[in-house]
């Protein structure tokens, strides 16, 4: 197993970003041919999604997310910015890892879709994102 951790900027606001380039550039570092991609968020308040990014996907997600988790003072979980305990439930919604196919050292992604980060938390601006490749 080949594994690399990659940090990430994600900013003072919810954000979706594309983790698809990170990925290919591993995946060819590695030389990978078959095998498994793993893509693991290791922080409580993000998750990895697969999904078709652009065109105005992005703001879509981010006002679903916002209208299936409130930031508003219902939540338990008090701490940082308002309504930060919504953070802490996305978990139920996007989890923080996810197995993607390699074939001939390529991601067996769908013509439309991407590998990204769900980073919704306002308090944390640094991410990391763990990847590691299995070979079959």
């Amino acid at each position: 197993m080949k594994t690399q951790e990659v940090t990430l900027e994600t900013g003072r606001r919810a954000a979706i970003v594309d983790l698809t380039d990170h990925c290919a550039r591993f995946l060819a570092n590695v030389d990978a041919v078959d095998g498994l991609l793993s893509v693991f968020a290791p922080h409580a308040t993000a998750g990895v999604v697969v999904v078709e990014l652009g065109a105005g996907t992005d703001a879509d997600l981010l006002a679903a997310l916002d209208e299936l988790l409130p930031r508003d003072d219902r939540w338990g979980h008090a701490h940082g910015a308002p309504g930060h305990g919504a953070d802490h439930v996305l978990p139920l919604l996007a989890a923080p890892s996810l197995v993607v196919p390699v074939i001939g050292g390529r991601m067996a992604l769908g013509t439309w879709q991407s590998i990204a980060l769900l980073d919704p938390n306002r308090d944390n601006p640094h991410r990391s994102i763990r990847l590691s490749f299995v070979a079959g």
